[in-house]
């Protein structure tokens, strides 16, 4: 099962919120999130975080039960939910391959781990990026205006074709099997 949820801002929408919250598997109170800070490298991004961990709390995911990851420690549990705070995209793909992160991440995607992204956290994932996640294979552009946005709609995994996401948009991507190959993708606002 693969369930990813790449947003601008986060669970920003009553849409996004409904399509996290259609994606649990157990009742929020129990779902086990980690909460990954790597991108944060400026004032700006650090004002964010707060607004990142309130987004799970709003969903009923209890604080205990959020865990705060630099990336550098070993992760032994496996995770219902890994949200992928904003900053640098650059800097958190780094930390992600040079951690030796990225193969865990990949397997916690195919064993039904639910990823959302915020900003950079969704950027890691577009083949805009060298050495991506290999999620998408189109560039991703966030915080676009609403007049640039690209239209809500299904489309191909093969996309190439730039998607451009308003800060009300995210991407959508879920199948019930464990292949990414055969997930569904779209575009929600």
């Amino acid at each position: 099962m693969v369930n990813i949820l790449l947003t601008s801002c986060g669970l920003e929408s009553e849409t996004i919120k409904s399509a996290f919250k259609d994606m649990l598997t157990k009742e929020p109170s129990k779902i086990k999130a980690l909460f990954i800070i790597n991108a944060v490298d400026s004032p700006e991004a650090v004002e964010m975080l707060p607004k990142c961990l309130n987004d799970l709390l709003k969903c009923g995911i209890e604080r205990k039960n959020i865990f705060v990851y630099d990336l550098y420690g070993n992760i032994y549990n496996d995770y219902d939910v890994i949200y992928l705070c904003g900053g640098n995209p650059e800097h958190l793909l780094m930390a992600i391959n040079d951690s030796r992160f990225r193969d865990r991440l990949l397997t916690l995607i195919d064993k039904g781990s639910i990823i959302v992204g915020v900003s950079a956290g969704s950027m890691i994932f577009a083949d805009d990026m060298p050495e991506n996640l290999g999620v998408l294979k189109c560039e991703l552009d966030v915080h676009c205006p609403d007049k640039k946005r690209t239209p809500a709609g299904s489309f191909d995994k093969d996309r190439t074709e730039k998607i451009c996401l308003s800060d009300k948009q995210a991407v959508l991507i879920k199948t019930a099997e464990t292949s990414r190959k055969r997930s569904n993708y779209s575009i929600i606002e």
